[in-house]
């Protein structure tokens, strides 16, 4: 859907969660009833969860209004994730729940917010937002490393993504993923992660190695080298063991490797 067409459909999901329950409807009111567009709710929505005591949420507002308005396909990203997340958890029905109180979302945005800075030269303040990101949602990736849309960040606590890490359109992590560099590399160093990638819970993907489209990596494994498209690995070390029944492991979601071919 598009950005108004969303906009339009959270509003309402708003309205009805402030008139089913009253003890939300101010928040609900201050997070989205008040705001014009997607833009305006996302804008104050992140810049309330990453300010603190020093920095507030009103400088870093006017920051993010200008990176929406400069690079408005941020917003379209961020619309993209919380679709895969309404596509992918059977635990969600609403845009809203996403938005409100999924911190996976939130974290990816902000690292979007923080690679923005990043690209332009203001480094600082990105590795702050990265400082914030990590202490307020439990993530932490490097403000230069570069993610597509799609994404779903399942839990999330616990990620961990490196400076040089690519992560492609429609993947999905859960939580206590790390893409990290082997600890004794310089340059381009961390994981390329394909289209339509699963990775499951807890595993450990390190050094500048490639995880092919459609693949599924098993909860707790350890990937030290590349894997090729359309398998699944499992293991200490990481091993072929099969292939996943789709093409797209990340929209499934089937994370019991034992059911694949």
């Amino acid at each position: 859907m598009n950005s108004t067409e969303f906009w339009l459909q959270l509003k309402q999901e708003a309205q009805l969660v402030a008139q089913s329950e009253p003890l939300l409807s101010s928040y609900l009111h201050a997070c989205v009833l008040v705001h014009h567009n997607i833009e305006s709710t996302l804008s104050y929505m992140l810049s309330d969860t990453i300010s603190d005591e020093t920095v507030s949420a009103l400088a870093l507002r006017e920051m993010i209004d200008q990176a929406y308005l400069l690079s408005p396909e941020l917003v379209d990203d961020a619309i993209a994730d919380v679709t895969a997340v309404l596509q992918r958890d059977p635990a969600v029905s609403a845009c809203l729940s996403v938005m409100l109180y999924f911190k996976g979302f939130k974290a990816i945005q902000i690292h979007r917010l923080a690679n923005w800075l990043w690209q332009h030269k203001r480094r600082d303040l990105a590795l702050f937002l990265q400082s914030r990101n990590s202490a307020v949602n439990g993530v932490d990736i490097h403000p230069a490393a570069r993610l597509g849309k799609g994404l779903m960040f399942d839990h999330a606590t616990g990620i961990v993504i490196g400076e040089t890490c690519v992560i492609e359109d429609n993947v999905s992590l859960l939580q206590s993923v790390t893409l990290g560099g082997t600890g004794n590399e310089s340059g381009d160093r961390h994981p390329k992660v394909r289209q339509g990638v699963m990775i499951g819970a807890g595993a450990k993907i390190l050094g500048n190695i490639e995880i092919g489209e459609g693949s599924k990596v098993g909860a707790g494994s350890v990937v030290l080298s590349d894997v090729p498209p359309h398998v699944t690995v499992v293991g200490v070390p990481a091993k072929v063991v099969g292939k996943p029944r789709c093409t797209r492991p990340c929209e499934s979601m089937q994370q019991n490797v034992l059911e694949d071919e």
